[in-house]
């Protein structure tokens, strides 16, 4: 004879348990709802990862521009697919109008960091003011853009220490980002020497410096600036122009500072 055992184990779940939004739950019907939404998060996963790794893939994107669509795409089929789930579970979405009402309460007080950095990790998504793989400077972090997520935006260090920073600081503070016009940046370098240094065999000697660097731009052309005289020393300002993906601005200056401190030691001339 047929063995109705299961059949009489999902009949004994159906017990009602409580009533949201005109809809009465069930035990059996909260496992088939919460199965749902399971389903509906690892479908949103795989939606953003098919068009992250495949999809996008064939059209001349970055990899910051594709996590951008990826992560739209994702939180879309969310909002969607959440609607659709409760919708067939037969629950009001109007009668959530009086939580919902409350909860833009709580998100004027208690969650206005949260919302506002949610919001702001779509504006970054959508207008891309950064990106990954830019390097950036935000309040005295400086570093390369590894994620941008929902909420925080993962900055790497030159020390590789990760620094989480949130999103509404990269709308609402000032930010520098070197490679935003994908174009050459300047670095000045300033050099305080003796006041009996010769001004033009200075300016030669670090032209010369800059000129032997790998990685200085031979257009626009490095020039020296000569700030100060007098006093205990006199001062120049050496401008040399790089791009910002070949080098990291305190590597190059720190090389320059190198090669002036041996080029001027040479010379015979002092650095004040």
């Amino acid at each position: 004879m047929p063995d109705y055992s299961w059949t009489r184990t999902l009949q004994s779940l159906d017990i009602h348990l409580f009533t949201v939004g005109g809809a009465s739950f069930t035990a059996l019907s909260v496992v088939k709802l919460v199965a749902a939404l399971v389903l509906l998060f690892l479908a949103a996963g795989w939606v953003r990862h098919f068009i992250e790794r495949r999809a996008l893939r064939r059209f001349q994107m970055d990899e910051g521009t594709r996590q951008s669509i990826g992560a739209v795409t994702r939180y879309a089929v969310l909002v969607i697919g959440l609607v659709v789930v409760l919708q067939n579970a037969g629950i009001n979405l109007t009668a959530f109008s009086v939580v919902a009402g409350a909860l833009g309460v709580g998100i004027g007080f208690g969650l206005q960091n949260l919302f506002s950095n949610f919001i702001s990790g779509l504006i970054i998504m959508l207008e891309r003011p950064i990106k990954v793989g830019d390097r950036v400077e935000l309040a005295g972090v400086e570093g390369v853009v590894r994620e941008i997520g929902a909420r925080r935006t993962t900055v790497v260090t030159n020390d590789n220490v990760a620094i989480l920073v949130p999103n509404q600081k990269f709308i609402t503070d000032n930010v520098i980002n070197q490679l935003y016009l994908e174009r050459e940046i300047r670095l000045r370098v300033p050099i305080n020497v003796a006041p009996t240094a010769g001004i033009r065999e200075v300016e030669q000697l670090l032209l010369a410096a800059a000129a032997d660097h790998p990685q200085v731009l031979r257009d626009p052309p490095p020039r020296v600036l000569l700030l100060s005289l007098g006093g205990g020393s006199t001062g120049f300002e050496l401008h040399v122009w790089f791009h910002p993906q070949a080098i990291h601005r305190q590597q190059l200056q720190s090389d320059l500072n190198l090669a002036i401190g041996d080029r001027l030691r040479q010379a015979g001339i002092a650095v004040a």
